[in-house]
């Protein structure tokens, strides 16, 4: 049996308790409030001695559909020599929300915002993330500006970092920027009315193109991991969409390992310590190689991304059903990133999925607390002052975020399960297209293909092993404990 009225469970309530249980404060201090309403009170531009006014610049920012808070804004330039010169403008969370305050300490507790897919739970007040310190359409902001070179053969060069005085002219999103760069679909209202903007969003593009290109040629790893949200009716999640990645995704993801590359660069040649973000060289290589061959593939006894990613090209071509499973188990052999302390004239351990040795981050600071922490650290160095962390600061604030972003993963992923739960509830004694995901001593699990949902099958499936497709039925969900259970 199966209905079409959305089933009622409190999600945004389930995501609030999820939070706590996972170490998390959601809800803000009361004497955080106080600090908030001085800040309003002064809504104009803070000071920045020394900072450049490239207002007259046509910046734009490409986003998430929904996203409110804008940590970054682009634009480009073609040089007399062939290379396109980029910068990328970081809003100035330090500006208005220093070291020590009951704001700053909040945001070093939670290191994170969180995204549940029903409610966002940010790490700054929304006032500010999305309001003062966000880079928002045509309001005048104090950014970080990184900016450097990037030459036919996709290596950026000449990298620095100043503060600027900035105004984005256009909040742009990922999906329609997306599809009119791959002719896919029209251009974006604002795009259309602009030719000076088209122009210089295919030229961002032509840059990022030229990026992906080189850091592909070193190594860094094709994945496709499927992500998805849910489509609200009011309050209730009555659909799953998949978030596709296309080349507006790409040129921002390309500028801003570039961006960060420039800001660990400079940290290094100054001696300033830093905290990076690193993958470290895979620990569990070996069973990587085991599921290669496994795949009719062969890759060398030593870790080495590039024969890894040419291997991943190929199964993405020959077999793009089962890619994004294929990319999830290598990202999980692989492990989790984390944030480390680096002292000056350290090497870093670099970051294997990137294939970028030199990476911090620094151009999100209105969802992620290193960035703020980076920010700080590059201020200091700007004005030749004293550091504001110790390297004892920096190690403990490095462990905190890598415990609280590996805690934040958790929260999101039971709330993607009870949403998927909410949104198929009506759909019991439906069938749906499936391939199996895993088979262990704890059952069968399936993976539906539209929608994008994980799933156990509790009934038949008897031989059944990891590639096979299957259609499947749906005999019940439990939003609460995020239990999607099926028949073969």
């Amino acid at each position: 049996m199966s209905s079409s009225h959305p089933y009622h469970f409190n999600l945004v309530a389930a995501a609030h308790t999820t939070m706590i249980e996972h170490g998390f404060q959601p809800d803000f201090p009361a004497k955080a409030n106080a600090e908030l309403s001085a800040i309003e009170a002064h809504p104009e531009l803070p000071g920045a001695p020394g900072a450049q006014d490239l207002r007259n610049l046509l910046w734009s920012s490409i986003d998430n559909d929904t996203s409110k808070d804008l940590d970054q804004i682009e634009w480009a330039e073609q040089l007399p020599d062939g290379r396109i010169r980029v910068l990328v403008g970081v809003a100035d969370v330090d500006a208005r929300v220093s070291k020590g305050t009951i704001i700053d300490g909040h945001a070093s507790s939670e290191t994170t915002s969180v995204y549940t897919g029903v409610k966002v739970f940010p790490m700054l007040p929304t006032e500010l993330s999305e309001g003062i310190t966000s880079l928002n359409e045509n309001e005048d902001r104090v950014a970080v500006v990184i900016e450097y070179a990037v030459d036919a053969a996709g290596t950026a060069s000449d990298g620095k970092a100043y503060r600027a005085l900035v105004r984005n002219r256009a909040q742009l999103a990922y999906n329609s920027v997306g599809a009119w760069l791959e002719g896919r679909g029209p251009a974006p209202a604002k795009v259309a009315a602009s030719a000076e903007l088209a122009a210089q969003l295919k030229l961002q593009d032509t840059a990022a193109q030229r990026m992906v290109g080189g850091r592909f040629q070193h190594g860094a790893l094709d994945l496709e991991t499927i992500e998805t949200r849910p489509v609200m009716l009011k309050d209730d999640a009555v659909e799953i969409a998949k978030l596709e990645k296309n080349r507006a995704t790409s040129l921002i993801e390309e500028f801003m390992v570039a961006a960060n590359g420039v800001i660990a660069r400079t940290f290094e040649d100054a001696g300033v310590a830093s905290i990076r973000r690193i993958v470290r060289t895979p620990k569990r290589w070996d069973r990587i190689v085991e599921v290669a061959a496994r795949l009719g593939a062969t890759l060398p006894a030593e870790p080495d991304s590039k024969a890894l990613n040419d291997f991943l090209l190929a199964q993405k071509q020959k077999d793009p059903d089962h890619f994004p499973d294929l990319s999830l188990t290598v990202v999980k052999l692989m492990g989790p990133g984390e944030y480390v302390l680096v002292k000056p004239n350290e090497v870093s351990p670099g970051h294997f999925g990137l294939a970028v040795q030199d990476y911090t981050h620094s151009t999100a600071p209105n969802r992620r607390f290193p960035d703020v922490v980076t920010q700080r650290l590059l201020k200091a160095y700007f004005a030749h002052g004293q550091q504001p962390y110790s390297t004892d600061d920096l190690s403990a604030i490095a462990a905190r975020c890598t415990l609280m972003e590996d805690n934040a993963r958790k929260v999101e992923r039971e709330m993607q399960k009870r949403i998927a739960a909410v949104v198929l509830h009506p759909r019991i004694g439906q069938t749906f297209q499936a391939i199996v995901t895993g088979v262990n001593k704890y059952g069968t699990f399936v993976r539906t293909l539209d929608p994008h949902v994980e799933g156990k099958l509790v009934q038949g499936g008897k031989g059944l092993d990891v590639g096979d497709k299957v259609t499947v039925k749906l005999i019940s969900t439990n939003p609460e404990k995020g239990f999607i259970d099926f028949a073969a």
